[in-house]
């Protein structure tokens, strides 16, 4: 029985040394990342059966990509695209500290991913889940992947999981007017609710503070569950009628991308083996805190790390 799947885009990832510009390296470290992916590692590495859907080019970069996957404790479920336009996006990641940043250059357009329907992907492996996560970043990539993101997530309900969904807007991938009118057309079929509250803000027009604008979107679209990540400020819950805080857990930043994935894993995989929303709120920014200290996107962690972190630091709160 698998505990969690997810679905979407996956990646490779290049990066050239720290202190070196893109324009002038000779060298590129090559990893595997994508949201739902990252959030699939996340899980799996801390106890969860867990599976990945997505198309990718039968390739050797395909095959790099499962491989990877595999190697975590995920099971690709992966439609194979074997034309000759068949292509994995890739993302360039340049390091840098203030006052430049970090960088990210995308190379995705035509990815096989992008033309994803329900019938070419083994949609078994959705059904027989107990939860099913995917994020908004899925639907901007493509016109058929916005109607693919809506028909998994209604057969993933239809079948009886519980089905999760992350804001997860990004500015170089559509218009805030543009990505609020798909999320919210999703929101009938999602039972829990992930998001930053700047996309909150950006995507979904709302004011007020975090607890304010959880309590309203769980009670106008009748969600399970609330989350809303708050940075360096930490997280807030709505479930059952109970508000939980919790603080974020101090970390010296390696490397943060994929920090608010880890966070999803964390949070999810604590959920499924049976924890309270507050256990999982604290296990979602123990993992996001750890991810922070490995470079990658993924979280490369252990649930003993995760446990460490939660009991050294007793920074939740309940109300």
């Amino acid at each position: 029985m698998t505990d969690i799947a997810t679905f979407g885009e996956t990646m490779l990832r290049l990066s050239p040394p720290r202190g070196e510009r893109l324009e002038r390296t000779r060298d590129l470290d090559v990893r595997v990342g994508g949201a739902e992916s990252n959030v699939a590692v996340a899980a799996a590495r801390l106890g969860c059966e867990t599976a990945w859907l997505s198309k990718l080019p039968k390739s050797p970069l395909g095959r790099r990509v499962t491989a990877a996957l595999r190697s975590h404790g995920v099971r690709p479920a992966v439609a194979w695209d074997d034309s000759d336009s068949a292509r994995l996006g890739t993302y360039y990641f340049e390091h840098g500290g203030d006052p430049r940043g970090s960088d990210v250059l995308y190379d995705r357009q035509g990815a096989s991913i992008t033309t994803a329907t329900p019938a070419d992907l083994p949609v078994g492996a959705i059904e027989g889940a107990d939860l099913f996560y995917t994020s908004g970043i899925t639907p901007a990539l493509s016109s058929t992947l916005a109607d693919t993101t809506a028909a998994l997530l209604k057969a993933a309900r239809g079948s009886g999981s519980t089905t999760a969904f992350d804001l997860n807007y990004r500015s170089k991938l559509w218009s805030p007017d543009a990505a609020g009118q798909v999320y919210t057309s999703l929101f009938p079929h999602i039972d829990v609710l992930v998001a930053a509250e700047r996309d909150v803000n950006t995507c979904l027009d709302r004011d007020g503070d975090a607890v304010e604008m959880a309590n309203g979107l769980l009670h106008e679209f009748d969600f399970r569950t609330v989350v809303l990540t708050r940075g360096e400020h930490g997280s807030v819950a709505v479930h059952d009628g109970e508000v939980f805080e919790q603080d974020a857990y101090p970390a010296d930043t390696f490397d943060p991308v994929g920090s608010g994935d880890a966070f999803v894993g964390g949070y999810l995989a604590r959920r499924i083996h049976g924890g309270e929303v507050a256990e999982a709120l604290a296990c979602g920014a123990a993992a996001a805190s750890l991810k922070r200290t490995v470079d990658g996107d993924v979280a490369v962690v252990t649930a003993d790390e995760v446990e460490s972190v939660v009991a050294n630091d007793a920074g939740g709160l309940s109300r």
